[in-house]
């Protein structure tokens, strides 16, 4: 069910700037692991996971666990219902539970600006001061 709000058209405002593989694991088994490599090479190791029911035991646990055995795991943002449900549309619930394409994209760009901190902080030179 994400995945349709993961492909929204890329002329929506919430999308702009934000292009991702996207790949639909909700009933794949055994998971694809030669998939999830590569997309971890190609996302530089950021991941967005999205599905619609509650995080315990999910997608994205079953992605980390693919990775437990690799010295590179990805990072990764996790967008799944924390709530009871209520009633509305179907836009309006997804929105509500936080799994809606704006969601999504908002995961990816804090993913993203995450990653470009961690990096300029890494970048940036130590300053030690010998003492006198």
């Amino acid at each position: 069910m994400p995945v349709p709000g993961c492909l929204a058209p890329p002329d929506q405002p919430a999308s702009r700037g934000v292009t991702a593989p996207v790949i639909d694991l909700h009933g794949v088994t055994p998971l694809d692991i030669c998939s999830l490599r590569q997309a971890c090479q190609d996302t530089e190791g950021l991941f967005v996971v999205a599905e619609d029911h509650y995080p315990q035991g999910g997608i994205a646990a079953a992605v980390l666990e693919a990775f437990a055995e690799d010295a590179e795991r990805p990072r990764m943002a996790h967008c799944a219902v924390r709530t009871l449900p209520g009633s509305g549309t179907p836009g309006e619930l997804m929105d509500a539970a936080g799994i809606s394409a704006e969601h999504i994209v908002a995961a990816a760009r804090r993913l993203v600006r995450s990653r470009e901190r961690t990096s300029a902080e890494a970048q940036a030179p130590s300053v030690v001061e010998g003492l006198d």
